[in-house]
């Protein structure tokens, strides 16, 4: 597999993350890539946390880079990019390759995907002998198709249903348009811009309240190991920054957050995002075994990874830093006031 010629620069890069050397590099932030899965609401926090200096606040220059999720994992196996923003979906994947990554924060932990179809699709039964966009393999849209085609009724191999990988949500969106796809999976906040659009609603995953660890922080084990400190920072910033969304007294900076990073121009839309952010953003955003547990039986149920079988929750996710920054107060203090 073949990198962008940029993250040459960032393993380069990464060489000199360690320790500073004297007291001048010490008061320099120490830069960290943070590489980004997808385009999409999860991501907030890390955004706010970056325009609102919470990481430079905890000694960092985080530059998030978009990855789309199963390549992000690639390039992390590879110590290309040390930390990313990915689902538990390619954590798994990892783990079950002989990888070293675990999540250690959970950003999402319910799978809240509509699968939309294009205007012309009156009925699952119309999706039959037609094609549909799935994202990459085995990630959480991916799954979250599976999912959607399954409540449905609907058997990929039997209704001879076409799933075809087409990369993150930009292509997804492109395909649905053009008529290229007749449906695909979307995050709410994205989905609302195609159903004003005439697009059609056929599942929301997000209602049939299934456990679902999505989205979450990521890091190599080994570099946990040779770099607590950063490791614990990068944790604190961005629980920071759940705290700062869901205090109410931040909504204007948090829409216009929003707004800025997924190019929604209309008021509404932009309010009803930051809605479904609070709603569904953990106050304490630690992985939930739980929704681990769902994503391997569902990898190993819809046949994306038969090897997720012989995982446990805890293979996936190292709950040790966020249990104990919940237990030393450290959560709590950040919600004293709203």
């Amino acid at each position: 597999m073949k990198f962008p010629i940029a993250f040459a620069a960032i393993a380069l890069s990464l060489a000199f993350a360690g320790l500073p050397s004297n007291g001048r590099a010490a008061e320099s932030p120490t830069k960290l890539f943070l590489a980004q899965g997808a385009i999409s609401n999860d991501v907030t926090p890390l955004w706010f946390a970056k325009d609102h200096g919470l990481f430079r606040k905890y000694g960092l220059d985080v530059d998030n880079v978009f990855i789309i999720a199963g390549r992000a994992a690639q390039a992390m196996l590879a110590g290309q990019v040390p930390a990313g923003l990915i689902g538990a979906t390619h954590v798994t994947n990892a783990v079950t390759a002989g990888g070293d990554l675990t999540m250690i924060l959970g950003l999402k932990n319910r799978l809240d995907y509509l699968f939309i179809a294009r205007p012309s699709v009156k009925s699952p039964a119309e999706l039959k002998g037609k094609k549909v966009a799935i994202g990459t393999p085995s990630g959480s849209a991916s799954l979250a198709t599976y999912v959607a085609l399954d409540y449905l009724g609907l058997n990929p191999r039997r209704d001879n249903i076409a799933l075809v990988f087409v990369g993150g949500v930009p292509e997804r969106l492109a395909a649905l348009r053009s008529g290229s796809v007749e449906a695909t999976s979307l995050s709410p906040e994205l989905g609302q811009v195609i159903t004003d659009e005439g697009y059609r609603v056929l599942v929301d995953t997000g209602k049939e309240n299934i456990p679902f660890q999505s989205s979450g922080l990521v890091f190599a084990r080994k570099f946990m190991k040779s770099n607590p400190q950063l490791v614990e920072n990068t944790a604190k910033a961005i629980i920071e920054g759940v705290a700062a969304i869901h205090n109410p007294e931040n909504k204007r900076i948090v829409e216009q957050t929003i707004a800025k990073y997924l190019k929604l121009d209309k008021p509404e839309r932009v309010e009803k995002a930051y809605l479904e952010l609070r709603r569904e953003l953990p106050h304490k955003p630690c992985p939930t075994l739980e929704g681990i547990a769902s994503v391997l039986k569902l990898m190993v149920q819809h046949g994306l990874n038969p090897k997720a079988a012989q995982l446990k929750p805890e293979d996936v996710a190292d709950m040790s830093l966020c249990k104990r920054l919940d237990e030393s107060g450290f959560m709590d203090r950040l919600y004293r006031g709203f």
